[in-house]
């Protein structure tokens, strides 16, 4: 055979391939959480900053990182169909190197958690066997669009949120920023729902039961917008109860936003979803933050 034929086998992943398989664009939602947290707590940031700027990087770039990390590993038979391009199913990280990736930064994460103290390596323990349970088998809960969807809200919103105010308070949140987290949360079952229309044919393959799959990009993409509705509608009742009416209105703006946004979303939900979820998703987020200044210092129980 020519040596001009011959291709070779690649042993070492590429740089960029490894940057790409953690996927920074996902770092946002916890890192954003945990600011949240670290808000809602009542403590100024600035006298705890090494706990803030660790507790960042590890929502981030290494808890997260690792669960994208883990998920490619897990999926990469579904991505073939969905995204071959992306760097495992393409070639560009070979063999089982991104499995070891994945391993590799679920211990570094364990590491970093264990500076964070009891509540934080606690909250670390949890994320990580929140990604395993999610992507991995025997568990696999993303082959369900319920358990799925609703861990990786837990996961990406509360909690995060929940670890940056137990980090900073050195103990048990109080009541409203628990509520606040688990809200949001809930409502972030509805963001990952949308996520999930981008995979909708390798899904359908490989017997991933997410909602779209299993009720129709319409019904789903309504049932996702219900949820996120109904969330930041009850976080509104709760900042009225508080006593936050201008918190309360705030959020209220940002919800009616995101409802005009919800009928372009309607009217194609498979074309559409990408644009909400940058549009829509923006204006959820903002909201969160705001929750999480209305609680600050407020004691209701």
């Amino acid at each position: 055979m020519s040596d001009s034929l011959h291709i070779p086998v690649r042993r070492l992943p590429e740089p960029s391939a490894l940057l790409e398989l953690i996927k920074p664009v996902t770092w946002f939602p916890p890192m954003w959480a945990f600011l949240c947290g670290v808000v809602s707590a009542g403590v100024s940031p600035l006298a705890h900053w090494p706990a803030v700027v660790l507790g960042l990087i590890l929502a981030g770039p290494v808890v997260c990182g690792m669960s994208q990390a883990a998920n490619d590993w897990c999926d990469r038979h579904v991505d073939a169909v969905n995204e071959p391009n992306r760097p495992i199913p393409s070639g560009r990280i070979p063999g089982r190197w991104g499995l070891w990736v994945a391993l590799a930064m679920t211990l570094a994460a364990l590491g970093l958690g264990w500076l964070l103290g009891p509540w934080g390596f606690g909250a670390t323990v949890a994320a990580c066997a929140a990604a395993w349970a999610y992507s991995a088998e025997p568990v696999r809960l993303k082959r369900s669009g319920w358990w799925g969807p609703g861990l990786v809200g837990l996961s990406y919103e509360g909690l995060p949120w929940f670890t940056g105010a137990a980090v900073l308070a050195g103990g048990l949140p109080g009541f409203e920023v628990v509520t606040l987290a688990a809200l949001y949360a809930f409502g972030a079952h509805g963001i990952m729902t949308l996520n999930d229309f981008k995979a909708l044919e390798g899904d359908r393959l490989y017997g991933v039961r997410s909602l779209p799959v299993t009720m129709g990009p319409d019904a789903a993409a309504r049932l996702a917008c219900t949820v996120m509705g109904v969330a930041q509608a009850l976080v509104i009742a709760m900042l009225l109860v508080w006593g936050r009416p201008w918190h309360a209105l705030a959020v209220a703006v940002l919800l009616l936003l995101q409802v005009r946004a919800m009928r372009t979303l309607l009217s194609d939900p498979k074309g559409r979803a990408p644009w909400y979820n940058g549009a829509g998703v923006t204006l959820y987020v903002a909201g969160m933050l705001v929750s999480a200044f209305a609680v600050r210092n407020l004691e209701v129980m």
